[in-house]
C-alpha cells in the first residue's frame, strides 16, 4: 500500500517542523530521508524530506510563505496506527483537530484522526480497512 507519492509545502521554520514530523510520523514508520540546505534550493530555504524505504514523500521547506489551508492525508492499514499517530503528534506539540474515530459521512470504515502541525497544516492519518 502506498502512503502517497509526495506532498510539499512551505513552513515558517524548517527545524521546528523537522522535529515535529520526526516524532509525529514515527508510528507510520516514516523518518527524515534527506535535508537539502539553502544553497541548493530555489527559494534559499532549508528542505526536509520524510518517507520510508528511502523515498521522501513529504517535503517541508522554509523561506517561503507558509500556506494556510494545506492538508495532507497518510494511509494506514490498521486503526491502531491512526491512534498512535494522534498520540505522537499531540506529544510533539500538535493541536488536536479531530480525535481518532469513524467518519461515517465519508463511509462506515473511514477511521481517521486530524492534528494541526506547528504551522496550522491539517495532517490526517486514515485507515479505510474493514475491521476484522
Amino acid at each position: 500500500m502506498t502512503l502517497l507519492d509526495h506532498v510539499e509545502f512551505a513552513v515558517r521554520d524548517a527545524e521546528v517542523s523537522r522535529r515535529f514530523y520526526e516524532q509525529a510520523l514515527a508510528p507510520l514508520g516514516m523518518t527524515r530521508i534527506i535535508t537539502v540546505g539553502p544553497e541548493r534550493t530555489r527559494g534559499g530555504g532549508t528542505r526536509h524530506g520524510f518517507g520510508r524505504d528511502g523515498y521522501p514523500r513529504l517535503w517541508v521547506q522554509d523561506n517561503e510563505q507558509a500556506g494556510a489551508g494545506t492538508h495532507v492525508a497518510f494511509a494506514a492499514t490498521e486503526r491502531t496506527v491512526v491512534d498512535a499517530f494522534h498520540d505522537a503528534a499531540l506529544a510533539a506539540g500538535g493541536v488536536d483537530n479531530g480525535a481518532p474515530g469513524v467518519r461515517a459521512h465519508y463511509h462506515d470504515h473511514y477511521y481517521a484522526a486530524y492534528v494541526l502541525d506547528p504551522d496550522g497544516v491539517n495532517v490526517e492519518v486514515v485507515c479505510q480497512a474493514v475491521p476484522a
